[in-house]
């Protein structure tokens, strides 16, 4: 396996509000980067600081060495990957490929399968952190597949993130990926109620945010998305349409599994009713626009 230099070709698939900020950290240390989205104007950034344009996954893989991918929902990666103009229809012997998606085990697993049939390895890295993390290169990226492969890219993951963790076979790092959403899913609603909870009361929210953060309710949501809930600012970090689809993986997994997560359920309802008022495509903050209607509170 091609240990990486500066001379590596990086692909990149999917320049949305993480991989616009990930294939940027990439540029910036110095990595050629050829890259493909759905819409190529999400790609401007990138083309404009020196990435070459290809027409399609195919395309990508075909000029690459390590291609990494990060779209949007499970159709979205199997057509990436499997349809007739997906990276393994280009991928070369001996390449690296990096989906960085949430999406299904299950999937990860029938992708690496694929891969070693054409002797490419395939990695299944999903990541938590945000568009604050991305920008800041300190995503948590969470990793299944062969060492082998996981190792070799590792200077590459370390551009991007701080907590990188191998967590095992194909699949493993989709499967952390839904314990950290099934966490930041009763993590949220609780910031969310915290919120109105402290504006009925008559509480200044920055003062009482102040002390609360240095407790022990101490989290990443509320030192980063509460103060934005208190802004009323709603601009994705992460869609909330996105996070329906990974509270919705996450709860057939259990399923198949023969658990009951009652909490990530209602939560799940409750982001539905957020979309259904049009909110897709907000934030994940934007649940405290649905906790707001139950109420009949508007702030």
């Amino acid at each position: 396996m091609k240990k990486i230099t500066q001379d590596t070709k990086i692909g990149w698939i999917g320049t949305g509000v993480m991989g616009a900020a990930m294939v940027n950290r990439l540029q910036a240390a110095g990595y050629s980067c050829i890259v493909y989205n759905r819409t190529q104007e999400k790609a401007e950034v990138a083309l404009n600081k020196g990435a070459v344009w290809a027409d399609t996954p195919k395309a990508v893989a075909e000029q690459s060495d390590v291609v990494f991918t990060i779209v949007g929902f499970p159709q979205d990666v199997r057509e990436v990957y499997l349809g007739k103009n997906g990276v393994l229809a280009g991928a070369k012997e001996g390449s690296i490929l990096v989906d960085m998606t949430t999406t299904e085990p299950s999937l990860a697993q029938e992708i690496y399968r694929a891969g070693q049939q054409q002797q490419v390895s395939t990695i299944d890295a999903p990541v938590s952190g945000g568009d604050v993390g991305a920008k800041n290169g300190k995503l948590s990226i969470m990793i299944g597949g062969d060492q082998e492969a996981v190792e070799a890219v590792m200077p590459l993951f370390e551009i991007m993130g701080k907590n990188i963790v191998y967590q095992g076979q194909a699949g493993s790092g989709q499967h952390t990926k839904m314990c950290n959403q099934i966490t930041i899913a009763g993590t949220m609603i609780g910031v969310c109620e915290c919120l109105l909870y402290a504006h009925r009361a008559g509480l200044d929210l920055p003062t009482m945010l102040q002390s609360i953060s240095g407790g022990a309710a101490a989290c990443w949501t509320l030192d980063n998305l509460a103060p934005r809930v208190v802004n009323r600012n709603f601009d994705p970090g992460f869609y909330v349409e996105h996070f329906i689809k990974d509270m919705g993986i996450a709860l057939a997994e259990a399923n198949r599994m023969h658990l009951a997560l009652p909490g990530l359920a209602l939560v799940k309802q409750l982001y539905e009713a957020v979309q259904a008022q049009g909110h897709g495509k907000l934030g994940t903050q934007a649940l405290v626009l649905g906790l707001e209607t139950l109420n009949g509170t508007k702030k």
